[in-house]
């Protein structure tokens, strides 16, 4: 539940109020600290102070309450219930009740610690007002720029090649923090930033625990429960965000952090627990979808991905500002779309799916459970030296549509239905096979790996797989078969022959395009082909040759 004690705007630095000229206020009394912040100015000419202040103000008077021959004792009480009531400065107008400012004030102040604020005649407590909320909406207007700034710098992360690593560093950059990415297992799959301290790193992996759902009455050993848990700011901060931004992604933050549960607070180091009485069955409480904790100066927040995947977010800052809790809340979002994957029944259709296939039930048999009838199979290559990790593979199919990803080594292949439409992406080179019944699958693979290969060599981004009636189309399959085998039979046994054959018949007989497409050396590419020219005792500059043995290749 959100504190009804904090107003919804970012506090004031009370340096940033005397530094305005326009005042004239002056500190005579109390730290000169430059962390002290206001929330809100109040004017009060009571003794007692306490019973009217939330927490958080600078105190305007103009000592009408101050008896005739005060004490220390008077002034000593007067500040000492200001303090305990959360008082964050006191103001104290000058003229015309009182000509100076009293020095047994300046003293009880200095005593307590509380800033002391001398407020000239000129200045009346109905300006000092204005001025500290105009410092609060130039400090909104600025966290709302920075919030806006940071969405659109993690939203054009989310559409890098491998995007979880650069939405990592975009974020720790914003927030001049860390960020993880934490798995189910509770293992760093990435980071990006200075890493905090050792205490405060195992305090955050603990922090993650309370976010994954326990046994309630099994709690986890040696993870300390966290000072906050749940996320109240977060509601109304992400609802912010939305509305300056327009950003879906800092809405359903917003809405997804509002729903948190909170945790009740133990004693550091052990947990609350509760004993179901005999015969009466004690249900789970509700996982709660954020944390935070401060260990040694360190401010921690750990956010959870999804809907009970097990994914979370962690993030480590040296301080806290207005706007971070919003911009971690969209950097969830989009890391939960990331890493997300299709529940429910699709889920428990995939999980039957893969079940009948390793039992021997046929690919067509087994297609109908994964909800489409046609299917795309898709190659993708991504641009950088590095072959695509897993959760590489995994945005690359969020990005697709389909959560059917192999991550086979340097390629991945999705199936992809064919109603949804494959386009070109960022850093992925790609290659489509046709639309094909699921007992054609093995045959669109190849397609896929030869329009890959093609796309690789014409450096296209996407190359798909001609699916136009051929005049090879006209000849008796049977025979065409029958003619490819006979025609191939000297190269058969040879995959790397037959492979370059037909990579530098697609290519138009180019040797470099055909080298990059094969990852081989240009002069390997020759001795294949004038090896192939040999066992086959054809001329390969003959136009009808090369057409007659790409018809053969494109029955094998």
């Amino acid at each position: 539940m959100t504190d009804p004690t904090v107003p919804p705007t970012p506090p004031v630095h009370l340096q940033a109020l005397l530094a305005r000229e326009d005042l004239g206020l002056r500190r005579i009394a109390g730290p000169d600290d430059p962390g002290t912040v206001i929330r809100w100015a109040h004017a009060s000419e009571m003794a007692d102070p306490y019973p009217y202040l939330l927490g958080g103000e600078l105190l305007l008077s103009a000592g009408v309450h101050i008896p005739e021959g005060a004490g220390p004792g008077y002034f000593d009480a007067y500040v000492s219930r200001i303090v305990a009531a959360g008082g964050a400065a006191l103001g104290f107008g000058v003229a015309p009740v009182h000509e100076a400012v009293p020095k047994a004030l300046v003293e009880a102040c200095e005593m307590h610690g509380l800033p002391l604020l001398e407020v000239p005649p000129r200045t009346t407590f109905s300006a000092v007002a204005r001025a500290v909320w105009q410092l609060m909406a130039q400090a909104r207007l600025a966290e709302l720029r920075r919030v806006t700034e940071a969405q659109q710098s993690l939203a054009a992360a989310a559409t890098r090649p491998d995007p979880l690593r650069p939405v990592l560093r975009r974020l720790a950059q914003r927030l001049n923090g860390w960020a993880a990415l934490y798995a189910p297992d509770t293992t760093e799959l990435a980071a990006s930033g200075p890493p905090p301290p050792p205490t405060a790193h195992h305090a955050l992996t603990n922090l993650t625990q309370a976010l994954r759902p326990s046994d309630p009455t099994t709690p986890a050993a040696g993870s300390p429960p966290p000072a906050a848990v749940g996320s109240p700011p977060a509601a109304a901060a992400g609802s912010r965000a939305a509305a300056a931004a327009g950003s879906r992604a800092a809405a359903a933050a917003g809405s997804r952090a509002a729903g948190a549960a909170r945790v009740g607070a133990a004693a550091p180091g052990k947990h609350r627990q509760a004993t179901p009485t005999p015969g009466e069955h004690r249900q789970a409480p509700p996982t709660p979808t954020s944390a935070s904790d401060t260990v040694d100066g360190t401010h921690l927040a750990a956010y959870a991905l999804g809907t009970g995947h097990g994914f979370v977010l962690a993030v480590a800052t040296p301080h806290r500002t207005p706007g971070d809790h919003t911009i971690a809340s969209v950097a969830a979002a989009l890391l939960t779309l990331l890493t997300g994957q299709l529940q429910s029944s699709t889920a428990t259709a995939r999980s039957s799916a893969l079940v009948r296939l390793l039992l021997g039930t046929p690919p067509p048999d087994v297609a109908p459970l994964l909800g489409a009838e046609r299917w795309h199979m898709v190659h993708a290559r991504p641009d950088g030296q590095a072959p695509p990790g897993p959760l590489a593979a995994a945005a690359l199919g969020t990005a697709l549509g389909s959560a059917l990803v192999d991550p086979a080594g340097e390629t991945v292949r999705v199936l992809v239905p064919a109603d949804h439409p494959v386009e070109p992406l960022p850093g992925w080179t790609l290659g489509v096979s046709t639309a094909v019944a699921p007992e054609d699958w093995p045959a669109a693979d190849t397609q896929a790996a030869r329009a890959l290969a093609r796309a690789r060599a014409t450096r296209a981004r996407l190359l798909r797989h001609g699916d136009r009636p051929a005049l090879a189309d006209l000849v008796p399959p049977h025979d065409a078969d029958a003619h490819a085998r006979s025609l191939l039979a000297p190269i058969a046994a040879t995959p790397a022959l037959t492979d370059t054959l037909r990579t530098w018949l697609s290519l138009h007989g180019s040797w470099d395009r055909t080298a990059v497409a094969l990852s081989v050396h240009r002069n390997t590419v020759r001795q294949r082909i004038a090896r192939c020219a040999a066992l086959l005792d054809a001329d390969l500059d003959d136009p009808d040759v090369r057409m007659e043995l790409w018809f053969a290749l494109r029955r094998t």
